[in-house]
């Protein structure tokens, strides 16, 4: 609900935007708040295009006091490469919101013009949780979902695996930092699709679990994570979002894809060895090369996956666990290659 003090920016909708995506943006809960600065129009004006174009989007293409739409940084449009985004500058330009209305992403937020250096943090009025996810303890259906991986209640209930009230083949995805929940993947098990929470900060999936030592772990899906953890290899996360589908050039304007190893890097840049385990397809090639291009090549390994039968190998680190067990997951890490000399021509 938007505010209705006098100094606060009033939503007014925008002609092409359809009811659902209306409602979406009104229970979003966000409350835009007018800036309280007194410089010059033009100074607001270039501070808050630094903020916006700074997390990927293109500020110029919006006309004070208009709606325009654009691809989302984030998600690029999903599968049907919609132009998703709503972005929108208040008259004054002192207010800058979007909002994404790809169901699966749902991205959104708020920056105020100000005086300070640097981008102020996108903020939420709604906290996640598991009241407010509407989550529960896993059920003997979805136990049984994992055993088949391989993966045990006991390792589910350490990574505080969940599923929702109101679906009961929907697996959560628990992401928590310090204890507290700022993000939930969901996946269906019934339709296989993912999604994420809508108000959720993009950070590596088990994140709390890393203790002190030289060497993490990245994989690229929770499931390969709890794989790890069921072969006993510690220190591992896996990425947020999974795999691109090519390789692109870091850049401070618009690689939102990958900030979430910018907000871990707290826990990152102890480590003097970096193992990517990702996928053996090409999407997962593209992101060890991702990962390595921004965590630095010199402490980078990458694993190779072993066969399965005569014919193919495994694909990830729950095959692993699945075809050959946990000792040869183990194995798997354990024998992990510098990425710089597994990659010389």
């Amino acid at each position: 609900m938007i505010s209705q003090t006098s100094n606060c920016h009033r939503f007014q909708p925008h002609p092409h935007i359809n009811l659902r995506c209306l409602r979406r943006l009104k229970s979003s809960g966000l409350v835009f708040v007018q800036a309280n600065v007194e410089e010059e129009t033009e100074t607001l004006d270039l501070n808050l295009k630094h903020k916006v174009e700074k997390i990927g989007i293109n500020f110029d293409s919006s006309t004070p006091g208009q709606y325009t739409h654009q691809i989302c940084p984030l998600c690029k449009g999903g599968q049907s490469k919609e132009r998703s985004l709503s972005f929108h500058v208040n008259q004054n330009e002192k207010v800058a919101i979007w909002r994404c209305f790809n169901f699966e992403c749902g991205w959104g937020g708020h920056f105020l013009a100000d005086t300070q250096d640097g981008v102020n943090k996108v903020k939420f009025s709604k906290n996640l949780g598991e009241k407010t996810l509407r989550l529960e303890p896993l059920g003997d259906e979805l136990i049984n979902y994992f055993a088949e991986r391989m993966i045990s209640a006991e390792i589910l209930q350490k990574n505080a695996v969940m599923q929702m009230v109101d679906d009961k083949n929907v697996i959560a995805f628990t992401y928590r930092w310090k204890g507290e929940i700022v993000n939930c993947k969901f996946r269906s098990i019934t339709t296989r699709k993912f999604w994420q929470a809508k108000h959720g900060k993009r950070i590596l999936y088990g994140l709390d679990g890393i203790k002190e030592g030289n060497t993490i772990v990245i994989v690229e899906g929770e499931i390969d994570k709890l794989s790890m953890d069921e072969a006993g290899v510690v220190n591992c996360v896996s990425v947020p979002d999974g795999a691109p589908q090519q390789v692109s050039l870091p850049s401070k304007k618009q690689d939102t894809r990958f900030k979430y190893l910018s907000d871990c890097n707290g826990y990152l840049d102890k480590a003097s060895r970096i193992i990517l385990a990702t996928d053996s397809d090409g999407p997962g090639q593209v992101l060890a090369e991702e990962l390595s291009c921004r965590l630095g090549k010199e402490r980078c390994w990458l694993v190779t996956w072993p066969k399965k039968d005569e014919g193919t190998h495994c694909k990830d680190a729950n095959e692993v666990l699945v075809h050959l067990g946990p000792e040869a997951l183990r194995h798997v890490v354990e024998t992990a290659e510098l990425y710089q000399v597994k990659n010389s021509p």
